[in-house]
């Protein structure tokens, strides 16, 4: 035996290695595939994120339809942004995003190439190259006084100059050559009028075209006309005429050669002709035209020739001018809510307009019209529209040639919601929800269970597409599959039907995004591919008699069922005020999140200063709300007994602070819970007293931001272990204030100052006592400040003007309360005092820990990742001046950061120390894309511990999913299955024909 056992063992290694190596090659090409998977990210792009281009709504537009090259429209919009529009899809050809400040006035085309925009108060001229949007030449253009600006593009000016633009801005009419941008001359129009306001409202060329003028106000009661030679700039004539009644200065056109303007009460009209430069004023009351006229008339600024539109009694009237500027007649009245395009010229002799007017909630009529002052109804339409868009607000025609060369006509409109819509022969051609550019605030919700039962032919239809669509994936992994199948596996990857239900998923990935929009428009998009589930245009801040100028400010969640999640739906809080002014009353809308029906609505008494959401909910499962007015009265919601009772309850608990940045002071009150009258229960009205008062001298400090903690934010412990079982307390409470304050001179724009005027004084304030729990000072610094708060600690970015780069400074913050269970053992064993009652008037001791860092980008915004259960590192998410998103870990801003940490902070994952903070091009979690004009990032927490959902909005919108400490709680989506299932399969066929092979081998070398 002992012999065989020695044949056994020296017969069977070869075999054993065989098999062994097979088994381990098997495993580590298993393993490779796996790995080669995870590194895949340019593949990945689209899968598990979006990325949405808007331009906001449009305000000027010019068509160029010619029939050679693509067929499109140029816009620029209310965002700074100027775009290229494909006329037939509404497709974004090219599109510039323009600085905040550098805001668009006019737009035209220029030598059938250049599209020519003047911003900046008509400082800044530019040349767009038409085809691809390439910038062509800029100009810049000096002044001194504040103006209309002007833009006109020659079409056949009769001079050595055939190419110069006219421009007038901050007082100076520029002429400016086509091709380079070059300034050709420019001409001063105060010369003379030193002592009296001029203020040009038209630049016109003569009929004769060898003349240019300028029309314009002389101080309250005059009209002027300036003749201006083209190709010098040099002024031939001067003329003033004086209105003895005084004149209406907001508005003055020129259509042909006639002057129109109204006079001061706004009832009769003025003109002029303006022939050769002369004026000679005529006067037409608007009771000669109009019967029934019994208000103000207020001027449109159309361009027609011949022809002036004027808006009295809710209707629009288009006076045509005869003859002389004293023949007026009314060529067209239209009753509203209706709106006229500009006048389209058919020939030299004809021009057309289009009258859009709404028949009832979601049909509108499209006709247009003639000049010619006879039947003169050429074309009319009736067009469904979607009732969410709201009224009409602009309309824009262009015409093309039929066929039988005939007209036809198509109109851009731009409705109250700030969508646009191409309109042609009866129908929607395209549409654009360019609203979703102008968002203002935004929150998730989640979407509903999936209650209904699934049938065995879907259960049967889905596994056979898992198993084809494994099979596939495996073929890509061992490089089998051909082109076509490649392209089908990323497009499975892009269209993937399980991140577009509209149920809820296991991981808490699909959920809504309810976004609200300057229009007033609230709209829920799916986060699986951002389409749009619903809309509403929230009735209760449409415009009204009551109140003409609504303004929605934020939304909050309102409800959110767990325990009745089958039968209701959550609820959002809109809410905004009647009016632009800090004292106009407030509205609350309350809105379905499921179905985006308007609920209720309330039309406060009072105005809304701060809203506080409650940690507590009703029976219904609704949150509790104060809305504080401008008094500091706090203003219950829901208003029911029940809600009222449990307020009651907690209302020694509640505190509640204002900022007045203007007066440079913070305060802070209590619910005043002595004064129990009538008002309380009957309004639901509370009365504060005010606690204490922190005041920054306004000669040394201005306050430029305040942050605080997010309400929801969830922490997973208060204990921060160390590898030396040494134990730090996290100062967790939600009543800390984090304030930035700058010395007055450094208030301005970076480099308005000298570094020793300028510091920047950070401070940690707890709500409810005033007591300033840290403050620290950097010398030498300047705002713009932004800042991130979370847990105990706190990033914020600044510029450093000695070394005039950017920089970033974190504080911990740690309570000191808890000195006394200094390790991790007695943490366990319970002997801690974690539990205690927390008081804010207790003493605490606090020990603070801090570090600074440069860091090379410009910052927009800055947030920080969320998790389910608090247990994920966290990621700050910083938005770049670039518009992009930069993600970084939080130990890159640990202030415990040193240049030699010990083996144990090492461990610990303390970061060697160094000046900077590295960004890797991995950290731009937008990638290579853009979220152009980026004003704010939402982070929500997914069921999936390791995972956060981000949503990044500005005129752009991109989403997507972060694992700042990686997926550890779950498998990628692209994991391979089938390659796994294959990769067992192997291992245990090796294992059995190993072991059959040995037997066999163990058995020949017994029978030698």
């Amino acid at each position: 035996m002992a012999s065989t056992r020695h044949r056994f063992h020296s017969a069977s290694p070869n075999l054993l290695r065989a098999g062994f190596m097979f088994v381990v090659f098997t495993a580590i090409f298993a393993g490779f595939c796996v790995i080669s998977c995870n590194g895949l990210y340019e593949d990945q792009v689209g899968v598990i994120d979006w990325h949405q281009q808007y331009i906001g709504k449009v305000k000027h537009a010019v068509f160029h339809s010619q029939k050679s090259g693509r067929k499109r429209v140029i816009v620029a919009t209310e965002e700074n942004v100027i775009a290229s529009l494909n006329l037939r899809r509404g497709e974004i050809f090219w599109r510039h995003v323009l600085a905040e400040t550098d805001v668009v006035d006019e737009i035209d085309i220029a030598l059938g190439k250049y599209v020519i925009t003047l911003s900046s108060s008509g400082s800044v001229i530019r040349a767009w190259n038409l085809p691809d949007g390439q910038l062509v030449w800029e100009s810049f253009l000096d002044g001194s006084s504040s103006s209309k600006s002007l833009l006109s593009v020659p079409v056949d000016l009769k001079n050595d100059k055939e190419n110069a633009i006219l421009v007038y801005g901050r007082g100076w009419l520029n002429a400016v050559s086509g091709i380079d941008g070059e300034l050709l001359w420019r001409t001063d129009f105060s010369i003379g009028s030193e002592d009296t306001e001029v203020s040009i409202e038209r630049i016109d060329l003569s009929p004769d075209r060898e003349s240019i003028y300028a029309i314009g106000f002389i101080g309250k009661s005059s009209v002027a006309v300036w003749v201006v030679n083209p190709g010098n700039g040099q002024i031939m004539k001067h003329e003033v005429a004086t209105y003895d009644g005084g004149l209406s200065l907001d508005k003055l056109i020129v259509t042909k050669d006639t002057l129109v303007a109204l006079d001061s009460a706004r009832s009769t009209i003025i003109t002029s002709s303006i022939t050769n430069g002369e004026l000679s004023l005529q006067q037409t009351t608007l009771s000669s035209l109009l019967e029934d006229f019994s208000s103000e008339a207020e001027l449109l600024l159309l361009k027609f020739v011949g022809a002036f539109a004027l808006k009295v009694d809710s209707h629009i009237l288009l006076i045509k001018v005869g003859n002389t500027c004293s023949e007026l007649y009314l060529l067209e009245k239209v009753s509203e809510p209706a709106i006229i395009s500009d006048g389209l010229l058919l020939s030299p002799e004809q021009q057309a307009f289009a009258v859009v007017q709404h028949l009832d909630k979601n049909r509108v009529s499209l006709t247009v019209m003639l000049d010619d002052g006879q039947n003169n109804e050429i074309l009319k339409e009736i067009v469904e529209l979607d009732p969410q868009r709201g009224i009409l607000q602009k309309v824009f025609i262009n015409n093309y040639l039929r066929v039988d060369m005939s007209h036809g006509f198509r109109a851009l409109v731009i409705a109250e919601d700030h969508s646009l819509a191409l309109l042609q022969q009866g129908e929607i051609v395209w549409s654009r929800e360019d609203g979703l550019a102008e968002i203002i605030d935004a929150t998730t919700a989640e979407l509903p269970l999936e209650s209904d039962g699934v049938s065995v032919a879907d259960v049967e239809h889905n596994l056979f597409e898992w198993l084809k669509g494994h099979l596939l994936k495996l073929k890509a992994t061992l490089m089998l599959a051909s082109a076509e199948e490649i392209d089908v596996i990323q497009a499975r990857r892009l269209n993937n039907a399980e991140k577009t239900k509209m149920t809820r998923d296991h991981n808490g990935f699909r959920k809504l995004l309810i976004v609200l929009t300057k229009a007033g428009k609230l709209l829920a998009l799916h986060s699986g591919d951002g389409h749009i589930v619903w809309s509403q245009l929230i009735p209760a801040f449409r415009k009204t008699e009551e109140c003409q100028a609504p303004s929605v400010l934020k939304v909050l969640p309102w409800r959110i069922p767990h325990q009745h999640a089958l039968d209701e739906s959550p609820a959002v809080l809109i809410m905004g005020k009647c009016g632009l002014g800090p004292d106009n009353t407030g509205i609350l809308s309350f809105v379905d999140s499921h179905s985006g029906k308007e609920l209720e609505s309330y039309r406060l008494s009072y105005p809304i200063s701060q809203v506080i959401p409650l940690p507590m909910t009703d029976s219904t499962e609704q949150r509790l709300h104060l809305f504080v007015d401008n008094n500091a009265r706090a203003h219950l919601f829901p208003r029911t007994n029940e809600a009222l009772s449990m307020f009651l309850k907690q209302m020694s608990n509640i505190y509640l602070y204002f900022v007045d940045i203007e007066k440079g002071s913070i305060r802070g009150y209590g619910i005043n819970n002595q004064d129990m009258s009538d008002m309380v229960f009957k309004d639901y009205c509370f009365k504060t007293r005010e606690l204490w008062s922190v005041l920054f001298p306004s000669e040394l400090e201005k306050i430029v931001a305040t942050v605080t903690k997010m309400s929801d934010e969830v922490v997973h412990t208060q204990a921060k272990v160390l590898t030396d079982q040494e134990v730090l307390y996290k100062y967790v409470r939600k009543n800390v204030l984090f304030v930035v304050t700058v010395s007055p001179r450094a208030a301005g724009p970076i480099g308005s100052t000298a570094p020793e005027e300028a510091w920047l004084v950070a401070y940690l304030i707890d709500t409810v006592t005033g007591r300033i729990l840290h403050r620290v000072t950097h010398q030498g610094m300047q705002g713009p400040v932004h800042a991130v708060f979370s847990e105990n600690w706190v990033v914020y970015h600044y510029f450093n003007l000695r070394a005039h780069r950017y920089e970033m400074s974190v504080i911990d913050i740690y309570d000191r309360s808890h000195a006394d269970t200094k390790n991790v053992l007695e943490l366990m064993l319970g002997h801690h005092n974690l539990t205690s009652p927390i008081s804010s008037y207790s003493h605490v001791d606090v020990e603070v820990k801090s570090q600074s860092y440069f860091f090379s980008p410009s910052v927009k915004t800055i947030a920080t990742t969320s998790t389910a259960k608090g247990i994920t590192s966290k990621q700050l998410l910083i938005g770049t001046i670039g518009d992009q998103v930069i993600a970084l870990d939080k130990r890159f801003f640990d202030p415990r950061r040193s240049q030699n940490p010990s083996p144990a902070e090492r461990e610990d994952g303390i970061l060697p120390l160094s000046e900077g903070i590295p960004i890797f091009p991995q950290s731009y979690i937008t990638h290579s894309l853009q979220v152009e004009g980026l004003r704010g990032i939402v982070t929500v927490p997914a069921r999936l511990e390791s995972t956060c959902l981000v949503f990044v909005y500005g005129v752009d919108l991109f989403y997507t999913r972060t694992a700042p400490s990686r997926t550890y709680d779950s498998l990628t989506e692209d994991f391979s299955y089938a390659l796994l299932l294959i990769t067992i399969v192997a291992l245990v066929i090796a294992i059995i024909v190993t072991w059959v092979l040995s037997e066999q081998k163990e058995l020949k070398e017994k029978w030698r």
